[in-house]
């Protein structure tokens, strides 16, 4: 992956997909991010964003997912970790 790739947040590889999506064809993108950041590795998400950008997401941001958060951290949990 290169410097100036890694140095992006996804939310800022998507809201450089989402630019580009207004003129260029997805074949153009991958092309041109290639070109840029010399990976490919984006390929399967940037397919996933660009197709929700030209079906309309404003959005750069994950949405919300249900059920209960991966952590949870209350005193209870930290009490009972530390015994």
């Amino acid at each position: 992956m290169s410097a100036e790739s890694s140095n992006l947040s996804n939310i800022e590889h998507r809201a450089v997909i989402k630019y580009f999506v207004k003129s260029k064809t997805l074949k153009e993108i991958l092309k041109t991010w290639y070109q840029f950041f010399r990976i490919c590795a984006f390929v399967y998400d940037g397919q996933k964003w660009a197709r929700l950008f030209q079906q309309g997401r404003e959005s750069c941001e994950d949405d919300p997912r249900p059920g209960r958060p991966v952590t949870v951290v209350s005193e209870e949990n930290v009490r009972k970790s530390k015994k």
